[in-house]
């Protein structure tokens, strides 16, 4: 085995109010790498190109993990057309003017400047280099809502997502709904994709005291119950059916939920939302607090009734993972890779129709033996989800990318997806 130490770049060049879960689980993945300590050979050098990534990451890196600061100087990229990809692009946008205008980025050098032997994109950007790459896609949804997006938007998406799935050695993805979507509309070869599911990402954060929440519930003037939605105002999220739902619910079932929404307001979709919320007069039902710190989120997700997850599109949901944490019953989408990620730890309903959201809401609302079962799932569920696990599997795609022998464990774990064969149905070895 080679003895030498593996030295990792994790591009960290992502914003926390802006880029929401896959912010989130880049600082889980950070903080459990970090946490190996049966591996004191592997390096971890986190790449950001601002303060404010580094102030988001800090607190939770490790003594096997250091910064590397991108200089000013080197963030402009050089770019390169990748022939291959861009013809590919051509065909899919054809009518675009400006298809052809499309290039990857590369390296500018710094990542190879570090001595590392592979670099990781846990997020959707890619650049060419020279050194073996893992990326994150997350997920496809451009395809499947190109609405939501201009039609540079688009092609600019589909042409980097598509090139960093067909040039890096590895793309990793968090359940088997999302490797499918790739290998269906980018043929990619399925042995190059590896599953690797996410955890709670807010268990890296301070657990709130009792006094945490009281303090919470003050500053925010939240009268309970209410139910929580946390998500940044894109399009896909979906919030204005849930506001129908929750209009339903008053005009049709005599039932005033209270709903705090967290998370950036981002425009123009913001406006729209809050543009709805007039026109439905449910202005006093529901609370914006736009995007709240570590503590305070753990302790929304503890003080309210339920957490509602109307999305069209997820690869998955941070936030599920992180109410189950919190025993914070769930009411989600029963679309995409939900349903399997949940199973049985919560009621799912259609997002397309707000009566079908109305009434699951309703039904978690009014039915206290219902929140039970679900806060009992979710414990139970939530524990089929394991940060240190995920880290070693990441670890051993690192190990894999350079060329290093895997261990029999490093084998074991790149051989389970654990989100649909969780450990206690199959008997899996801890």
């Amino acid at each position: 085995m080679n003895s030498e130490p593996l030295n990792v770049a994790i591009d960290a060049q992502v914003s926390p109010k802006t880029a929401g879960g896959v912010a989130q689980v880049l600082l889980g993945l950070v903080h459990s790498l970090g946490r190996l300590e049966d591996d004191p050979s592997t390096n971890y050098f986190i790449v950001v190109g601002s303060q404010v990534e580094r102030d988001f990451l800090q607190p939770y890196l490790g003594n096997n993990q250091q910064f590397a600061i991108k200089p000013r100087t080197l963030t402009q990229r050089l770019q390169r057309l990748v022939t291959g990809a861009r013809k590919s692009i051509g065909r899919r946008f054809a009518d675009q003017d400006n298809y052809s205008e499309l290039s990857l980025p590369i390296s500018d050098g710094y990542l190879e400047s570090l001595g590392t032997h592979v670099v990781h994109f846990p997020h959707q950007r890619f650049a060419l280099c020279s050194l073996p790459s893992i990326y994150n896609p997350h997920d496809l949804q451009h395809l499947h809502f190109p609405q939501f997006f201009s039609p540079s938007e688009l092609a600019g998406r589909d042409f980097v997502y598509r090139s960093g799935c067909q040039l890096a050695h590895t793309v990793a993805v968090s359940s088997r709904w999302v490797k499918e979507d790739i290998i269906k509309h980018y043929q990619v070869d399925p042995g190059k994709i590896q599953i690797i599911p996410w955890a709670p990402p807010t268990e890296a954060y301070n657990d709130p005291s009792p006094r945490d929440l009281d303090e919470v519930q003050e500053k925010y003037a939240l009268a309970k119950p209410f139910v929580l939605y946390p998500a940044m105002t894109w399009p896909h999220k979906n919030h204005l059916r849930l506001l129908e739902a929750l209009a339903i619910l008053r005009d049709s079932h005599d039932i005033r939920l209270h709903l705090v929404f967290t998370g950036s307001l981002l425009q123009p979709y913001a406006s729209s939302i809050q543009k709805r919320v007039s026109e439905l007069e449910l202005n006093s039902q529901v609370t914006f607090l736009g995007f709240v710190s570590d503590i305070d989120l753990r302790a929304l997700y503890r003080l309210s009734q339920f957490l509602v997850m109307p999305s069209l599109f997820e690869s998955d949901s941070s936030p599920i993972y992180e109410a189950w944490l919190e025993g914070t019953p769930i009411v989600c989408s029963n679309v995409t890779s939900l349903p399997v990620q949940v199973m049985d730890a919560a009621i799912l309903f259609d997002p397309y129709d707000p009566a079908s959201i109305a009434n699951a809401m309703k039904r978690v609302a009014t039915d206290s033996g219902v929140r039970h079962d679900l806060t009992a799932n979710g414990y139970l569920r939530v524990k089929d989800y394991d940060w240190n696990r995920t880290a070693k599997a990441y670890r051993a795609v690192y190990r894999r990318a350079a060329g290093r022998l895997l261990s029999e464990e490093d084998r074991w774990l790149l051989e389970w997806d654990w989100m649909e064969r969780p450990m206690r149905l199959v008997g899996a070895r801890a």
